[in-house]
């Protein structure tokens, strides 16, 4: 079973205590419609364990098949630099079949982040690293395709679905 070859750390996107018995880490794309699947399953998985989950996003976008990507994930990298990550995942997921730079630009005025600022920092590729760090590093713990997730360091080859999810969690809490 692979391993997460890059530990979590305080530069993560993370929810829950730093503290918390389990830590789920998923790599994903905003455009996946596969992560768009699992995206309401993992907020109930983060509501059924409460304090004792800490969930942790690392971007993967997979730009040869989603065009909107890889621009997509710059945009939430914009808004977690403004203190707004959480909300821009949320919102550029429930917006997925609608991805493009218009939405980008709408969400992030949605947000009242600075947009000039937005549109220098897309420009000058500042967010570009972040992105194609997690991805590198998603690479190196053996990612292959998005959802993939990783509980409490080891890659979960299960399926997303909630009670998949759940029981992977909870076998994590029972070690």
């Amino acid at each position: 079973m692979a391993q997460l070859k890059i530990p979590v750390g305080a530069e993560d996107h993370a929810q829950g205590p730093e503290n918390a018995e389990t830590v789920l880490v998923e790599y994903g794309d905003y455009e996946c419609p596969y992560c768009g699947e699992a995206y309401p399953i993992v907020k109930q998985v983060q509501e059924h364990f409460g304090d004792r989950l800490r969930f942790v996003f690392r971007n993967f976008p997979l730009a040869e098949l989603h065009p909107h990507a890889e621009a997509a994930a710059e945009t939430a990298e914009f808004a977690g630099a403004n203190g707004k990550f959480w909300e821009m995942h949320d919102l550029l997921y429930e917006n997925q079949r609608a991805m493009s730079k218009k939405l980008f630009a709408r969400l992030t005025e949605e947000l009242e982040l600075p947009a000039g600022e937005y549109e220098r920092a897309l420009a000058g590729g500042e967010l570009t690293k972040r992105v194609r760090d997690d991805f590198r590093g998603g690479v190196r713990s053996g990612v292959n395709g998005t959802p993939t997730f990783f509980i409490n360091g080891q890659r979960h080859d299960g399926s997303y679905e909630f009670y998949a999810l759940v029981a992977a969690v909870e076998e994590a809490l029972d070690q």
